[in-house]
C-alpha cells in the first residue's frame, strides 16, 4: 500500500482540471549533448547486500565530513535474502547510510531506528507523532546538518491510496559527526506549503549551496494528471536557513519575500530531483524522472541556480520498463560529489505488485548510471 501511494504521488491521477499557468522565464537556447550514458556497476554493487539493508528507495546523498557521505532512503526493506527472495523482511519508512569516503569502494554502513522492544523502525520520526517521514534533500552547513523531510499520514480512504502528504519538515541536526542514532535534532515546519485537493506546493526536493545562499527547490502541482508538477525555487542566507523570514522566492521579476509570488520555472518535474553544478563547467543541471514516473531521465540546464532553464534533454533511458511490464522507474537524481568529468545519477526500480518486493530481490534496489555531456556550443 505504501509503495502504491508513492506511485500516485509521482504520477498523479488521470483527472485534470483547468487552471491558469504561472508565468515562467523563457528557456535558454543552447543545449549540451549526451556523449555517453551507461550503467555504473561499481555503484550498483554497493546496494546488493544479502543481510540487513536489502532494498530501499529515495536515494539522496550529501558529503557531511572530510571522509563521510550520508545516504538517505525512504521505505526500506530489512532482513535477509535467500534463494533470491526476501521472505520475512520488514519495511520501515526511512533509513540512512554512512559511507567512509567518496569512492565506490568506500565502506557503507546502514542505520535504522529501533523500538523499545528492539525491533527495526524508522530512524527519523515526526516530533508531533503524526505519521512518518520520507526523506527529501540534505546539506551540511558548518557544524549543522539540514534535512528536508516529507511528513505523510494515513487517511480513512480504503485501498492503496489511503495516504497523503500533510507537511514538509526542516530538521536541523546539531551533532552530525556523531552516530545517527545519537543525533540531536530540532524539527521546524516549513510554512510555505500547501496540500489541497486542487493544488500542492512543497519545498526541499533539492538543495544547492552557491556562495552565501542555500537554494531550496520545490514543486507545485495545480490539478491532477501527468506532467502537472512544476519547478519552484527559493533561497536563504546559509547562516539562517531555518529562519523562514529570510527566505526569498523566485518570481517573474526577481526575488520576493512573499511565497505566494513564486512562479513555476519548468514543467514535467517530480517530487524528487536534484539541481547541481555541471562537472568542470560554470552552469547548472536539474536531473529528474520525466513526469515523476517514467523510463526517461531528463536534464535541464541553466547559467544560474534559478534559471532560466533550458528545454529538457534526454540523459538516459532506463531499460527495465521495456523488458518487464511489471516494474516502473522513478526518483532520478544526480550525486555531484561523486562526479569526475561526468554525472553519477541514481534512479529507483519498483514493482506494481507490492508482494513482488519480497519474492524478487532484483527489484527495489538503487540503480546508477554515468552520463558524460558535451558542453553546449
Amino acid at each position: 500500500m505504501i509503495r502504491s501511494w508513492r506511485v500516485m504521488v509521482a504520477l498523479g491521477s488521470v483527472v485534470a482540471i483547468s487552471w491558469p499557468r504561472a508565468r515562467a522565464e523563457p528557456p535558454t537556447a543552447a543545449l549540451p549533448a549526451v556523449l555517453k550514458a551507461e550503467p555504473a556497476p561499481e555503484w550498483n554493487a554497493k546496494f546488493t547486500g544479502k543481510k540487513g539493508w536489502i532494498g530501499g528507495d529515495g536515494v539522496y546523498s550529501a558529503v557531511i565530513g572530510s571522509r563521510r557521505v550520508l545516504w538517505l532512503f525512504g521505505d526500506t526493506l530489512l532482513g535477509a535474502v535467500k534463494d533470491g527472495r526476501r521472505d520475512g523482511a520488514v519495511m520501515v519508512n526511512n533509513t540512512v547510510g554512512i559511507q567512509a569516503g567518496q569512492g565506490a569502494d568506500a565502506a557503507l554502513r546502514f542505520v535504522a531506528g529501533e523500538t523499545k522492544e528492539r525491533k527495526p523502525a524508522a530512524l527519523l520520526t515526526p516530533a508531533d507523532g503524526k505519521g512518518w517521514f520520507w526523506p527529501h534533500a540534505t546539506v551540511r552547513i558548518g557544524d549543522r546538518l539540514f534535512l528536508f523531510l516529507m511528513q505523510i499520514v494515513k487517511t480513512k480512504e480504503e485501498g492503496a491510496f489511503g495516504f497523503q502528504q500533510v507537511g514538509e519538515c526542516l530538521a536541523v541536526v546539531e551533532n552530525p559527526d556523531d552516530k545517527p542514532r545519537m543525533w540531536r535534532m530540532k524539527q521546524h515546519k516549513v510554512p510555505f506549503t500547501e496540500f489541497g485537493r486542487d493544488r500542492e506546493r512543497s519545498w526541499g526536493s533539492s538543495v544547492l549551496r552557491d556562495g552565501e545562499h542555500l537554494y531550496v527547490y520545490g514543486y507545485e502541482t495545480r490539478g491532477k494528471g501527468i506532467g502537472k508538477r512544476r519547478l519552484l525555487a527559493a533561497r536563504a542566507p546559509v547562516g539562517s536557513v531555518e529562519d523562514f523570514k529570510t527566505w526569498r522566492f523566485r518570481t517573474s521579476k526577481g526575488w520576493s519575500d512573499k511565497s505566494e509570488e513564486a512562479v513555476t520555472l519548468a514543467d514535467g518535474f517530480a517530487t524528487e530531483f536534484s539541481v547541481c553544478p555541471m562537472p568542470g563547467q560554470k552552469n547548472y543541471v536539474a536531473v529528474y524522472t520525466e513526469n515523476g514516473l517514467s523510463d526517461r531521465i531528463m536534464g535541464r540546464f541553466a547559467d544560474t541556480p534559478a534559471g532560466p532553464w533550458s528545454a529538457p534533454v534526454l540523459l538516459y533511458k532506463c531499460p527495465e520498463m521495456a523488458k518487464d511490464k511489471g516494474v516502473f522507474s522513478y526518483a532520478a537524481k544526480a550525486h555531484r560529489w561523486a562526479a569526475r568529468d561526468d554525472l553519477l545519477i541514481s534512479y529507483c526500480v519498483n514493482s506494481w505488485e507490492f508482494a513482488r518486493l519480497f519474492r524478487d530481490e532484483a527489484v527495489y534496489r538503487p540503480k546508477f548510471v554515468r552520463v558524460k555531456l558535451r558542453p553546449a556550443k
